[in-house]
């Protein structure tokens, strides 16, 4: 009744009516999609069928560098002005979004610098892009991607306090995240990520609503 009554929704049937090769092309999208949303990123695909193309809902993310010089990046890091509860803050911030469901969030891509997220309360806009400010920098300094220098910065913090703690730790680095663009990311979807509470930090978000504000449904692209 929808498709026939409702004057939106009209439009489209009408279309699809009218233009069966377009609606067979964009029924072909949706229906990747459905089997497809939840498997994570296009790395996790096999088979002769993968098609090229990027689609954002994939939540594409650049291949970023390996061979670089970990220690100089964390030696910098060390030795630049940001506090140690800054560095390790920054780096949870960025790594808790990940969902283990359909692989989505976390570091890689490094859209903790991005529309929505950069202006999420649990991140402390204020803190957060003071951080950015200064790991961006030593991430340019040594071509590198934010994503990574975000994760090290952690690194190095959780370190420095284990070291003040008498301490040694060594704490394990995979190089190689990117950074993606805002064009890359579907800002709206990731809406459902944001925290409204963390147990880590003990932190609860003043005023929230579990409902999305705006809706995280996409047309096929």
């Amino acid at each position: 009744m929808a498709l026939k009554m409702d004057p939106t929704y009209r439009k489209i049937s009408e279309r699809f009516y009218q233009e069966p090769d377009y609606l067979a092309e964009v029924f072909a999208k949706a229906w990747f999609k459905l089997t497809h949303r939840d498997m994570g990123p296009k790395s996790r695909y096999i088979g002769p069928d993968i098609p090229n193309e990027d689609l954002i809902w994939q939540d594409p993310v650049p291949a970023g560098r390996t061979d670089y010089d970990v220690a100089a990046v964390k030696a910098d890091i060390a030795s630049s002005d940001l506090t140690l509860a800054e560095k390790v803050a920054t780096a949870w911030d960025s790594a808790r979004t990940y969902r283990q469901s359909d692989k989505r969030g976390g570091a890689n891509g490094a859209r903790i610098r991005l529309t929505q997220q950069k202006d999420w309360q649990g991140n402390e806009p204020d803190r957060l892009a003071r951080v950015i400010n200064v790991l961006s920098n030593i991430a340019q300094k040594h071509q590198i991607s934010l994503a990574d220098t975000i994760v090290l910065a952690g690194n190095q913090g959780i370190e420095e306090a284990a070291k003040a703690a008498g301490v040694h730790v060594d704490v394990p680095f995979a190089p190689g995240r990117g950074d993606a663009t805002l064009e890359q990311t579907d800002v709206y979807s990731f809406e459902v990520l944001e925290p409204v509470a963390d147990g880590f930090r003990n932190w609860l978000k003043k005023d929230y609503n579990v409902q999305p504000k705006s809706s995280c449904l996409t047309a096929p692209s």
